[in-house]
């Protein structure tokens, strides 16, 4: 049992840590963790534990969102420099706990030349300095050439 100032009172009668409840002032007799032997009480707001609860779970919510797909856009002529900025982007989208898309843009006849095109992003992949695992190998369709990959855990 825990009173409204959060001082322990350690194990209570039902019919006691009722009394202590002043529902006039507000205070009610809240049991906080059910399972645990004797179950734990608490006497404070009802509308306040109700908002801490609501608190927590958003914010749990929240940590548990961060693993969503980002994409990096790379071209095939791109020069070094355009690919090392490319690569410290996929490096803080890694940071974050992201999945990230590589999608190789192929324009007019870079469409056709596929072994070019996966040549390409074989160097692009090597100059990852990250340590990352393929989701999916690289694919054609649309605009060029995509591929999945996520950080090592």
């Amino acid at each position: 049992m825990i009173d409204d100032t959060g001082k322990n009172l350690g194990v209570l009668p039902r019919d006691e840590a009722l009394k202590l409840a002043k529902p006039e002032l507000g205070l009610d007799l809240i049991e906080i963790v059910p399972t645990a032997k004797p179950p734990i009480a608490r006497v404070m707001s009802y509308d306040k534990y109700r908002y801490e609860k609501e608190k927590q779970e958003k914010k749990e919510r929240q940590a548990q969102k961060g693993g969503g797909v980002k994409h990096v856009q790379i071209s095939a002529r791109a020069a070094m420099n355009d690919l090392m900025i490319k690569i410290r982007q996929l490096e803080e989208f890694f940071k974050e706990g992201h999945v990230v898309e590589i999608q190789m843009r192929l324009r007019g006849r870079e469409k056709y030349n596929k072994d070019w095109a996966r040549l390409k992003m074989n160097e692009f992949l090597k100059l990852i300095p990250v340590e990352f695992k393929t989701l999916s190998e690289p694919r054609f369709g649309g605009q060029g050439m995509f591929m999945q990959i996520a950080k090592k855990q």
